[in-house]
């Protein structure tokens, strides 16, 4: 074991009322976790991780901590905070590495999960070990959805998302490769084929347009796209990246470690406007990518961006480009909703739920990205166990009626 976690552990001060526990959006009993670390019960601490949040070692990589559990710590007011992000990595990934689970008897109630993001995951753990039969389809080859796709590799290793393939096939989830809801297989035909539940939780994978003359350009492309395989990408020694959030600087920074030499984040907007955590930009610079602000888009070329100063000089100007990536947010795709109008949508195009998740038609429900937009992974999580308990209400409804 690291001593170096063990002396991050050492830090906590075990409060009575853990401010970073109601700062985590899934409640992580932290102190009680590093009290069980200390005292030698890792096991059992990995086992509370687990069930109180399925993806906890991915969470404690890819979370905003400094925003959550560490930045509601109290030791924020004169020193350091607990590095809670570590000490649970270390605990969770150990965790789900070396357990294995054994499949539940059958309740006899089937669910269709479309979409195998970090919502679809933790729905699916969640129903499957409550003996639900449990059938995941996604459009790509692999599960993990914007975990896999839409992180960089050197921001989370892919291997974790094998091993929760692993975890999800012994607890008897069915996993459907390269099937896109909507379109070769219906709604209905869900429904016919004994489904008695459906869930949506295909994330935002239609990039946004800037809308501006230039952007079917071949030095131009989407972020979402170049971050699912950037080796096919081509990009030259000069790059610019459009747009100032957390998947720009990811962006920006997969640019630079791939060989890009000048990197640069063109933002309409001033630094502390930048909606992107404070942390991915400080990485942003540590990997050598630099900023231009109160620069709006006027017009993509084949050799740079034209842009207006957004800042009471309003020139024009110029900046010298190879390629250029838009990083502007997504939208989710229109496939289920298009195919299935009794499905509603808010002027996004994001499917309209309940608090738990519940659609506007019956027996299907929705969370993650594709009910909020683009959020944390944590939070997908913290919407997923609420839909779950909805779920098992629907079912018990269900059959109090038949």
């Amino acid at each position: 074991m690291h001593k170096n976690i063990i002396d991050l552990a050492k830090t906590c001060l075990g409060c009575k009322k853990p401010s970073c526990q109601k700062g985590c959006p899934v409640n992580t009993p932290i102190a009680e976790m590093i009290k069980l670390f200390l005292a030698g019960e890792i096991t059992k601490a990995g086992d509370m991780l687990f069930s109180n949040n399925p993806l906890s070692s991915i969470c404690s990589i890819v979370c905003p901590h400094e925003k959550h559990c560490e930045g509601h710590c109290i030791l924020n007011k004169k020193f350091t905070p607990v590095s809670v992000g570590e000490i649970e990595n270390h605990i969770s990934d150990r965790y789900i590495r070396d357990k294995t689970f054994e499949k539940p008897a059958f309740n006899g109630k089937n669910i269709a999960i479309v979409g195998s993001g970090p919502a679809g995951i933790s729905l699916a753990i969640i129903m499957a070990q409550k003996g639900y039969g449990i059938t995941m389809y996604d459009e790509n080859d692999k599960i993990g959805g914007v975990l896999r796709y839409g992180i960089p590799n050197f921001r989370l290793e892919k291997s974790i998302l094998d091993t929760f393939e692993k975890r999800l096939k012994e607890l008897g989830v069915a996993i459907r490769p390269h099937t896109l809801i909507g379109k070769n297989i219906k709604i209905d035909e869900l429904f016919r084929d004994g489904f008695g539940a459906i869930f949506i939780s295909t994330g935002v994978w239609s990039p946004k347009k800037l809308n501006i003359k230039g952007e079917s350009l071949g030095n131009v492309h989407f972020a979402i796209d170049y971050l699912k395989t950037p080796s096919a990408y081509h990009l030259g020694d000069n790059v610019i990246v459009l747009g100032a959030g957390n998947v720009a600087m990811d962006v920006a920074r997969t640019a630079a470690r791939s060989g890009s030499k000048n990197v640069t984040v063109v933002y309409r907007k001033g630094l502390e406007d930048m909606p992107a955590e404070k942390h991915e930009i400080e990485c942003a610079k540590i990997d050598g990518v630099r900023f231009e602000f109160y620069k709006e888009p006027l017009e993509l070329c084949a050799n740079g961006l034209k842009y207006r100063l957004s800042n009471e000089v309003g020139e024009d100007g110029f900046l010298k480009a190879d390629s250029i990536l838009i990083a502007v947010s997504q939208n989710p795709r229109d496939l289920i909703v298009s195919n299935n109008k009794g499905i509603d949508v808010n002027e996004r195009g994001l499917i309209v739920t309940d608090e738990s998740g519940r659609t506007t038609q019956q027996g299907i429900f929705a969370s993650g990205d594709v009910v909020t937009g683009a959020r944390t992974v944590v939070e997908a999580v913290s919407f997923s166990k609420r839909v779950a308990i909805a779920i098992d209400e629907y079912f018990s409804q269900q059959n109090t009626s038949a």
